[in-house]
């Protein structure tokens, strides 16, 4: 079994935003050279998620109004007793608790094997530097 390991460097113009990252990990499969087998996609930081759904605008603006509701920006020490640490994210960490860390998608003959419409993309909670994303791939 083989293993191969590959970090993206994120750094999004926003505070929220939703980046489309399919293309990169297919090309990170392709440098692997592995044709069956797992690969995993992780955001290595807690105020960003990678997670799987449709590449669909209107979604991503749904997702961002609905994680706004749940979760609403709010520097101050009020509404989120992680920024009485001197941070001003705490809504971050919610955001990314609910979108989740990771995903793990089967590599069937040198492809992601997806379903329908399904896409991998990172998703940021506190952007505006750079961030990594774990691109990790085992099989054969």
């Amino acid at each position: 079994m083989k293993s191969f390991r590959w970090t993206l460097n994120m750094n999004t113009r926003e505070r929220v935003a939703f980046v489309n990252i399919t293309s990169k990990v297919e090309e990170v499969l392709r440098q692997s050279g592995i044709r069956e087998g797992l690969c995993l996609v992780n955001a290595m930081h807690i105020t960003a998620s990678v997670f799987i759904n449709d590449d669909e605008p209107g979604l991503h603006e749904d997702y961002a109004a609905w994680l706004e509701r749940l979760a609403p920006f709010d520097a101050g020490a009020e509404r989120y007793h992680h920024n009485r640490t001197g941070e001003e994210n705490g809504d971050a960490h919610l955001k990314r608790q609910v979108m989740g860390r990771e995903v793990v998608v089967a590599v069937t003959e040198g492809a992601l094997d997806f379903g329908p419409w399904e896409q991998i993309f990172y998703g940021e909670f506190d952007g505006r530097r750079v961030k990594r994303v774990l691109v990790k791939i085992i099989g054969e």
